[in-house]
């Protein structure tokens, strides 16, 4: 599940250069002006999969390569980011109970402010996931067991102050609440909007950059997993999928194989308006039923008694482990339900209307855990265990000695 999840989220993340590139610069629209159907889904695919193409050389290529561009680009990235929300402070029109403001859109809505609340909440399932892949890149790190943790924990911590203040100080400083484009374009209509086209467009490469490390991180973490996984031969052709190449010291082979994987899922949405909403959205519910795969078996190891701490001043959440495993499973299961139901308003939105569009995510997860479960159960449970060439050899005692 979370192998599927990574490789649709690489084609979620880079569509997220249509929302940005042609913000930019109008050349970047190169399928049609953009006020067709078809324009703006097409052109994003054609954006996404050079995307894709790029980090799947990048990944192939070498793990410095990889390495040096993730850490440029996250630099670059938290810098920008503390520039624009001074920028932004510094333009502000309104005061912080702005976020307390409904502008009269609930009318007609028996929830009222929880009900734009509980909407808005939803920004969260869709940004405050895919720390694991602090945990996926662990065996490239100094003592994992106690930094990957950590590492996971200052992600969310920096996600949230930062993410925080930007959505707040955007909402103090757009020039209208009910800007034309502000439910459309999002972000990168309020930066242009406060700051103009010089600063706006130059916070917008910052932007373009941020999309780019996140799909090659992406994509790097859902290689990781693939080679994992075949090294315990829990896929088909593992052997040929565990297999590093020698020159460039990476798992080519399954760089490519998830790169065009990523590239047909977009191939198959070319000419799909909704293409943004169901693809991220399906990849988001994968990764959270991957959660609770582990999150769910953990809470019912505490409540039996099984569960055991690590030790040795390894990473431990101590006696929070039960409240935060709680609270993990609710979350994890609540927001499953909440993106996966097959709403119209969340799926199919305009026209053309399908069926398949509105119950696109419950299909693709069915497929995915039926067709999976199948395929384990008859087949792939009689093969797993860790392939002989990469098995720790047992010490020869006499060589020992020597």
């Amino acid at each position: 599940m979370m192998l599927i999840a990574s490789i649709v989220s690489i084609s979620a993340v880079a569509l997220a250069y249509q929302l940005t590139l042609p913000q930019i610069s109008s050349a970047f629209q190169l399928v049609g002006d953009g006020t067709g159907t078809y324009d703006v889904a097409t052109n994003a695919v054609v954006l996404a999969a050079v995307l894709i193409l790029f980090t799947t050389l990048v990944n192939a290529f070498g793990v410095k390569l990889m390495a040096r561009i993730n850490t440029a680009g996250v630099f670059i990235e938290l810098i920008a980011t503390v520039v624009l929300i001074v920028l932004l402070a510094a333009h502000i029109t309104r005061g912080p109970q702005v976020v307390m403001e409904t502008n009269g859109t609930g009318a007609g809505h028996g929830a009222g402010y929880l009900g734009a609340f509980l909407v808005a909440s939803l920004a969260s399932a869709y940004v405050m996931y895919g720390f694991d892949t602090a945990s996926s890149l662990g065996e490239e790190c100094l003592d994992p067991s106690r930094n990957a943790p950590r590492a996971i924990i200052r992600a969310i911590v920096a996600s949230f102050v930062l993410g925080g203040l930007i959505l707040l100080l955007a909402l103090m400083s757009v020039s209208s609440l009910n800007g034309e484009k502000l439910s459309t374009d999002g972000l990168q209509y309020i930066v242009l909007d406060v700051l103009g086209p010089t600063a706006g467009k130059a916070m917008l490469w910052c932007v373009l950059i941020a999309v780019t490390v996140c799909a090659l991180a992406v994509h790097t973490a859902a290689i990781r997993l693939a080679f994992a996984m075949a090294r315990d031969n829990n896929l088909p052709a593992s052997s040929l999928l565990a297999r590093v190449s020698p020159r460039f010291q990476t798992p080519v082979l399954p760089t490519v194989i998830i790169g065009v994987l990523a590239l047909s899922i977009l191939v198959v949405n070319i000419r799909q308006p909704q293409i943004f909403t169901v693809v991220t959205s399906i990849g988001i519910i994968m990764i959270y039923l991957a959660y609770l795969g582990v999150t769910a078996p953990m809470l019912v190891a505490r409540l039996r008694g099984q569960w055991r701490p690590a030790g040795d001043g390894k990473f431990s959440l101590g006696r929070w482990g039960l409240l935060v495993n709680v609270v993990a499973v609710v979350w994890g299961a609540g927001m499953t339900i909440d993106l996966i139901w097959p709403r119209a308003s969340v799926y199919n939105a305009t026209a053309p209307y399908h069926w398949y569009l509105r119950w696109g995510a419950v299909l693709f997860v069915a497929v995915i855990a039926g067709g999976g479960f199948a395929y384990y159960w008859f087949v792939q449970r009689h093969r797993t265990g860790v392939l002989a060439e990469h098995r720790l050899e047992a010490a020869d005692p006499e060589k020992d000695a020597v």
